[in-house]
Parts: structure tokens; C-alpha cells; sequence
């Protein structure tokens, strides 16, 4: 059985998603996505969300793509403004929820699952209304649309000090809690924003990724047994998650990074960045990386695995500088790492990552620092080391 369910954002993801990922669990695609993207075949099993977690860069100076989709839906510059949102009222949000999720129903034909419309996550309680009233004009919508499918809350974090400790914890999963109970949604899709798991911070091991995984098991807790979870996007905390069994179904990204991005903001021009499969990460390529891996392929003996890895890495390697054919490179070992986790019995998937992990630490360790990397990322072995301490 497939778990894991690919992020389609934009239509050029799409592509990406069915050849690299062809027996995904489920496809989430944004609303303002399906209109652009080739037809679905039959058989696929679709999540649509309406990316309303957008409506925190509103009024998307920077994007007139999101301004013109947002646009279209009824008192949406009241919802997203913070006053309104202090003191909502119910004739209002239920109007907005209306149109958005009778937006997905005419882009979409009888998708499986269906997002909840919520804001994302703020420190303190100005948007606990907004949400509960959204979830339940969420659950009277479904009434009267005579929905059959599944609804999914999200629980879109914004910052680790909503992690990091338990008082901060408890009162966002009291929230989430209460916003799954008043919807009547049938699971909840977790992620904190602000995290990019490929990144080398130095409380990433001990208490940034724990700050996550504790957050999961105590909204687990506090939700009716036998609710769908879904983790992430992000590289590799995803995978623990699930491969612990904390959450149902990981979540991964197919654009340019392998995080996700609340909707709407400006977009940056990216780095082309490729897999190193023995690493089990991410580096940006540069013209000097191709030494590196010359050099990290001689430390090698040529019965090794790795040996194989590092000569098809080298052989592509101009190719590579492209960013679809890196984007492409990138889902090929994603979905091999993935169908090799998913055939691995539940109880065994935590310690299948350990011993992943494991191996790629140890071989980053007799390797020489990363050129194209910055900081702590350019030992090879960082990355692996702080996903290891996390996977039991």
C-alpha cells in the first residue's frame, strides 16, 4: 500500500508528481492548480485545498495570480482582515465558505477529500473565532452539498515557538481539536510553515524536530482514535512521523523545495538543488560540486553501492544544472527511497530510517566538507545526524 501523498501548488508540478510519484496515496492539489493541469486520469485519488492559509499575505501585492483567485470569492477581503477576523460574523464567513468549497466542486468532480478553510496558526488567540467559525460553516456546507468524501482540517503552524514548549502546544491543540470537533472532518494535516528541515540549525536535534513530533503524538491524544494525520511537507520529519507511527500519511513536496510555503507571498527566484542518495540530502549544485563528487567517489571501493551513485552523479552532472531535469533527479530517489520504506513492515519502518540515516552519517563523516553548501550544511553528514536522533 501507497502512504504517501505528493503537493501539487502549480501545473508544472503535476508532470512531476505522476511520473516520479505514479502510486501515490492521494494527490493534494491547490484549487487555483487543477484549472492549468493536464486531465486527471482515471483512478486518482484527489485532495483539493483551496489554499486559504494564503489569505495571510492578502492583498498579495507581489502576486496578481493569487489577488485575481482570491478575488472571486465572496467578502474575502473581510475575512483576511485582521479586525474581522478579532470579531467575525456567522452570515459572512459562511458566504466566503460557500464559494470557495462550491469552487472546488465545479473545478473538481467528487475529489476524495477536501480541505477545511483555515487560517494559519498566530501566537496568540485573534483568529480562534475565525477558525471554529469557519470549520463549522465548513460542516454545514457539507450538509447541504451532500459532500460523500472526507473532510481534513489543517493545522498550519507559523513558528517554532508554537512547538517548542508544552504550554504553547497545549493551547494550539485545543484549538485543533476543537475546530476538527465543530467541522466534523474526519482527520487533521499538521506542518509547521516556518521549518525547513534541510537546513542545519544547531536545536534542530534536540529541540526543534522533538518540539514537532511531541505536538503530533499530543494532538493524536487529544483527537477521537482512528482520525486521518497527515505530516509535512518536509524532507525527512515527514518521514519519521510516519515511519514512527505517529501519522498517517507523510506529506512531500514536488516543486522546488521540498518544504512548504503558506500561498500567496512573493516568490523567490530558487537555487537548482540535487539529491546525493547516499546522503539521503539535498545540496545546491554549483560548477564546483563535480570535483567534490569525484572526490567523494575515490574514498569508495567500487563493489560499494555508493561507488554507483557517485558515477551516475558525475555523468549527469552538467545535465543537472537544469532545474526540471534536478527536479526530476530528485523525485526518482524520493520515490525509490519511499517504495522501499513502504514494503517494509510498520512495526520495523522507524528503525529502517535509523539504519538510513545511519549509513549516510557515517559515510558523510569520511567525506570533506560540501563546496557548494554554507555554514553547517557543508558537512555532508549533518543532515543525516540530526534525522538519526530523531527516528526512535
Amino acid at each position: 500500500m501507497s502512504y504517501h501523498i505528493p503537493f501539487v501548488n502549480f501545473s508544472g508540478d503535476w508532470p512531476v508528481a505522476r511520473t516520479m510519484y505514479p502510486s501515490a496515496a492521494f494527490y493534494r492539489l491547490a484549487l487555483q492548480s487543477p484549472a492549468k493541469t493536464p486531465s486527471i486520469p482515471s483512478g486518482v485519488k484527489l485532495w483539493v485545498d483551496a489554499g486559504t492559509d494564503g489569505l495571510d499575505n492578502w492583498p498579495f501585492e507581489n502576486n496578481e495570480n493569487f489577488r485575481t483567485y482570491f478575488g472571486r470569492f465572496s467578502n474575502v477581503d473581510r475575512i483576511a482582515h485582521p479586525a474581522f477576523q478579532a470579531r467575525p460574523d456567522k452570515s459572512t464567513v459562511a458566504s466566503f465558505v460557500d464559494s470557495i468549497l462550491n469552487a472546488m466542486l465545479e473545478r473538481v468532480t467528487s475529489p476524495e477529500w477536501i480541505s477545511v478553510p483555515q487560517l494559519p496558526y498566530v501566537d496568540g488567540v485573534e483568529r480562534n473565532k475565525i477558525n471554529k467559525m469557519l470549520a463549522d460553516s465548513t460542516q454545514r456546507w457539507k450538509a447541504a452539498a451532500h459532500y460523500r468524501g472526507k473532510l481534513i482540517l489543517p493545522v498550519i503552524l507559523t513558528n517554532q515557538r508554537q512547538l517548542n514548549k508544552k504550554t504553547e502546544r497545549n493551547s494550539k491543540i485545543a484549538l485543533a481539536a476543537a475546530c476538527l470537533d465543530i467541522s466534523g472532518a474526519d482527520g487533521v494535516w499538521v506542518v509547521d510553515s516556518s521549518l525547513n528541515d534541510q537546513d542545519a540549525k544547531e536545536n534542530f536535534e534536540s529541540k526543534r524536530f522533538p518540539g514537532v513530533i511531541r505536538f503530533h503524538q499530543e494532538l493524536n491524544a487529544a483527537l477521537p482514535q482512528g482520525k486521518i494525520t497527515v505530516a509535512g511537507p518536509y524532507w525527512g520529519l515527514n518521514l519519521i512521523l510516519w515511519g514512527r507511527g505517529i501519522a498517517s500519511f507523510p506529506a512531500i513536496g514536488v516543486g522546488k523545495t521540498s518544504r512548504y510555503r503558506v500561498p500567496g507571498g512573493m516568490l523567490k527566484q530558487g537555487v537548482t538543488r540535487i539529491a546525493i542518495p547516499p546522503l539521503r540530502r539535498l545540496v545546491t549544485w554549483k560548477p564546483d560540486l563535480r570535483s567534490w563528487l569525484s572526490s567523494a567517489q575515490q574514498t569508495l571501493a567500487r563493489n560499494d553501492p555508493s561507488f554507483t551513485d557517485f558515477s551516475s552523479l558525475i555523468k549527469q552532472f552538467h545535465f543537472l544544472r537544469d532545474e526540471e531535469t534536478a527536479r526530476l533527479q530528485i523525485g526518482k530517489f524520493y520515490g525509490e527511497w519511499l517504495k522501499r520504506l513502504e514494503v517494509t513492515v510498520p512495526q520495523s519502518r522507524s528503525l529502517a530510517l535509523y539504519q538510513d540515516f545511519s549509513a549516510s552519517y557515517v559515510l558523510g563523516k569520511s567525506l570533506p566538507d560540501i563546496p557548494s553548501e554554507t555554514g553547517p550544511t557543508r558537512s555532508p553528514s549533518r543532515i543525516a545526524e540530526q534525522f538519526m536522533g530523531n527516528c526512535l
